[in-house]
């Protein structure tokens, strides 16, 4: 529940269903099985940035550990399963602590516990919370060293442009004026290798975004039949990104909660952008809210991008 009582998804839900376009935010596709449905999809063939940016963080560890420097707190936003940290962790000279950040407490705890048993000399202080709406500020551990922000993945990509500022003044307030941050950032490039990353042959994807539809059903009575919609994936080129879609396959009429809401055949409810933000507009962005971009690593047919932001 959030200070007016009322329950966050419900009413994220009931305001964006109510909507021309429907539309819910995408952070409610992350409960304990859309997280781990989402981990099946980095390892799809067709989804390029998980193997992309791992190869790129492979490589460029040692840089990027010699500009965060030893004693380091690391906080990771939007954490997920830790996977790409521990190439971080393992480059770093004597991390003392690692704050990851993460809206599904279960995934999130179950990660962390992972992560603590590998490095035993590591302070772990997991937060179970929404990263664009944390002000971790003082309450971050002291590990002597810099602090430095790490947001691998696309998920930069999810965000409108206010948003990103919004999270990007909120990082830099919270890891402080010497900080750092790594951000991994997808890059622009064409539709035919975009649309097939977002709608897998398999169907993972497909089954990841209808996830949300069970979860309303589960957590907030809803009595959407998953048999009346269907995933899709739009290149929408004038903002330069892809929309996930759940279409409705025919007129029908579905409650939440005890209220109705109509959908016409090919009505869609927009659940996810993923926006391919190109260095220099990124860069401009970052440095409008109080960081500059000192450091870039890319792969050779530069699909993906990491990045280092140094505070202003």
């Amino acid at each position: 529940m959030d200070g007016s009582g009322i329950d966050p998804f419900l009413q994220d839900v009931l305001t964006g269903l109510a909507r021309d376009q429907k539309s819910i935010p995408s952070r409610w596709l992350y409960d304990a099985r859309g997280s781990r449905l989402f981990d099946d999809i980095t390892e799809l063939d067709e989804y390029y940035p998980t193997r992309t940016e791992l190869t790129i963080l492979n490589e460029h560890a040692g840089a990027m550990a010699d500009a965060i420097g030893p004693d380091a707190v690391i906080v990771e936003y939007g954490a997920g399963s830790l996977v790409k940290v521990r190439i971080l962790l393992d480059a770093l000279e004597r991390p003392k602590a690692f704050v990851p950040v993460d809206i599904s407490s279960e995934h999130l705890k179950g990660a962390a516990d992972e992560l603590k048993a590998a490095y035993g000399d590591l302070d772990v202080y997991p937060v179970a919370a929404d990263f664009m709406d944390t002000n971790l500020g003082s309450n971050l551990p002291d590990g002597g060293g810099r602090r430095a922000g790490f947001f691998p993945g696309s998920t930069m990509g999810n965000l409108l442009d206010k948003d990103i500022d919004s999270f990007l003044r909120t990082a830099r307030e919270d890891l402080g004026d010497d900080a750092c941050f790594i951000v991994g950032l997808d890059q622009p490039k064409s539709p035919d290798i975009l649309v097939p990353a977002y709608d897998d042959a398999k169907g993972v994807t497909a089954d990841f975004n209808l996830n949300l539809l069970r979860r309303i059903n589960r957590e907030l009575g809803g009595n959407f039949d998953l048999d009346g919609f269907e995933h899709e994936a739009r290149w929408n080129s004038s903002d330069s990104r892809i929309e996930m879609h759940l279409r409705s396959v025919r007129k029908q009429t579905v409650s939440v909660s005890g209220r109705p809401f109509e959908f016409q055949e090919g009505e869609t409810i927009h659940t996810e952008n993923s926006r391919k933000i190109a260095l220099d507009r990124f860069a401009a962005m970052a440095e409008g809210a109080g960081w500059q971009l000192t450091r870039k690593w890319t792969d050779e047919k530069g699909l993906f991008a990491v990045v280092l932001l140094e505070a202003g």
